[in-house]
């Protein structure tokens, strides 16, 4: 057993030495390379600035990390979207506020219009001689009727089309078209 320890002992020990040996030459290497290394001709900064920079090792310029470089310019670009870029209008100063705008047209006056027409077309009946009979629905019941007929007492028929009736209230307002399908 005493035989083996000494057997690691002496094997690690020749591993640290070898492990020193390297890095010593590796560092003489470097320092040697560097000293036999031909000097290079100063370099331009990129973008233009025209000044010379000269690449050295030992040489550190500080006062060029410190300069204001250029980013991105901010344009507000979004180049995901297909559309030109928006301009606003300035905002409208104190005094601008003050003022009252006299293009804005004048109110209308008078009674409001009728509301819409709350019947749906849902049907066409022909006779064979040839009278047309719109049947027409109120969601609650139906009714029919001719050209010229009142419906449900408000509304009269002013006209039946293949596909369209022509509605209007009983004292001739709200003219409307109903198609077919509903409204």
């Amino acid at each position: 057993m005493a035989v083996e320890r000494r057997t690691l002992l002496l094997g690690g020990a020749l591993v640290a030495a070898l492990v020193a040996l390297l890095v010593v030459r590796s560092t003489g290497d470097a320092t040697s390379a560097a000293a036999n290394r031909p000097a290079q001709p100063p370099r331009t900064a990129p973008g233009g600035a025209g000044q010379a920079i000269t690449l050295d090792a030992t040489k550190v310029n500080l006062d060029q990390l410190q300069r204001t470089r250029l980013g991105p310019a901010d344009t507000g670009r979004n180049p995901f979207r297909f559309e030109p870029k928006l301009t606003y209008a300035p905002p409208p100063s104190p005094s601008d506020a003050n003022k009252l705008t006299p293009d804005l047209p004048p109110p209308q006056t008078g009674p409001p219009p009728p509301p819409p027409i709350p019947l749906k077309f849902i049907g066409l009946v022909e006779k064979i001689d040839g009278t047309k009979i719109a049947v027409l629905s109120d969601g609650r019941r139906p009714h029919s009727g001719v050209e010229g007929q009142e419906i449900d007492g408000r509304y009269r028929i002013l006209k039946i089309g293949a596909e369209s009736i022509e509605l209007v209230y009983l004292d001739g307002r709200g003219r409307q078209t109903i198609r077919l399908t509903g409204q």
